[in-house]
């Protein structure tokens, strides 16, 4: 969980829906609800109407990623994939042909531990209603999963499941990509100066005319209080943590960052915040280390150039990686009595 920590003239509203008129230039802001988050969009813009159409324009791509990546959705290219693909292969779109290339590579990397079939398990765990399928019914769907299955024809563009009951899930990266995407067409309005966010997926462009956007990360057992604060321009930020959509029974917390190689929710970890270039990378790399814990999750880190990593381990103790320790970075701040640890 992290968020962005504004002066009070350019706090968040709540609520959704556009800005009351009149729209004046300068520091400019919108949240709606889609892909199940809060989408906040925040820019500076000399030319009111542009800023509005830049913002406009954000929020029509994040509905268009809704309607094609969102398991929830009959008419989603996603839901035909997961309808189809296990009879036959499926033809699908340059777009979706391109993020399954990546999972792949995501997945040999990380040794299985991104994983877009883990959906066959994950659909088992109702949060709402605080389910979890018993070790008969998950043994099953643990059959389901397993990336090397999800069958790639670069010449015909297609996909196939090579295994029965397979499914998959791009909420791995999703967001990331989302927001990614917004933030090539707010550069293409001009736009030098924003953040844009998809819950905990956020890109900052720019800075803060003249000083960097402050993002804190917050305490994953206590949201008011903020462990760490990094400040960042021209970055992408994704924080993935067991507080997000959960459930407790019997002393165990089961939550929706699964591990796919067992079908549960893994207990090394609270909360994983990763910076980088992009928002898909920094997103499916917080769900990789989410998975593998701290000292596998930093190294992995380590090995891809331009990836820092805080991490919140199940003691509540943080870890950064070495990129913090750069004289000419600023280090994050702790505003917390919890204790440090330096990798």
């Amino acid at each position: 969980m992290f968020g962005f920590l504004r002066d009070a003239h350019t706090r968040s509203s709540q609520g959704s829906g556009p800005q009351p008129a009149p729209v004046k230039p300068g520091w400019m802001q919108r949240e709606e609800t889609i892909m199940g988050t809060a989408i906040h969009v925040e820019l500076w813009c000399d030319d009111a109407q542009k800023g509005v159409q830049a913002i406009d324009a954000v929020m029509r791509e994040m509905h268009r990623i809704d309607h094609a990546m969102s398991p929830y959705k009959a008419a989603s290219e996603l839901s035909r994939i997961n309808r189809d693909a296990g009879k036959s292969a499926v033809a699908i779109s340059a777009e979706m042909f391109s993020l399954l290339e990546r999972a792949q590579v995501f997945s040999e990397m990380s040794h299985g531990a991104f994983d877009l079939s883990y959906a066959a398990v994950g659909r088992l765990y109702d949060y709402r209603l605080g389910k979890a399928p018993d070790a008969s019914a998950l043994h099953k769907a643990r059959q389901a999963v397993g990336y090397r299955h999800v069958v790639l024809d670069t010449h015909k563009q297609t996909v196939r499941f090579a295994k029965p009951g397979m499914c998959i899930d791009l909420g791995g990266f999703a967001k990331g990509y989302a927001v990614d995407n917004a933030a090539d067409l707010l550069r293409q309005f001009g736009i030098k100066h924003a953040n844009v966010s998809a819950g905990g997926d956020s890109r900052a462009i720019g800075d803060r005319r003249g000083r960097p956007w402050s993002i804190g990360v917050r305490d994953p057992r206590d949201p008011a209080k903020v462990i760490a604060i990094l400040p960042l321009e021209d970055t992408s930020i994704s924080t993935s943590g067991d507080y997000e959509r959960y459930f407790e029974k019997g002393g165990v917390r089961f939550h929706h960052l699964i591990d796919p190689a067992t079908g549960k929710s893994p207990d090394r970890v609270r909360s994983v915040t990763i910076l980088g270039e992009d928002g898909l990378t920094t997103e499916a790399y917080s769900k990789c280390v989410f998975v593998l814990g701290v000292e596998r999750g930093l190294r992995l880190v380590e090995s891809h150039a331009g990836l820092d990593a805080v991490i919140v381990d199940a003691s509540g103790v943080l870890h950064y990686s070495s990129g913090f320790l750069d004289p000419s970075r600023p280090a994050p701040l702790s505003e917390s009595p919890l204790p440090r640890r330096l990798q």
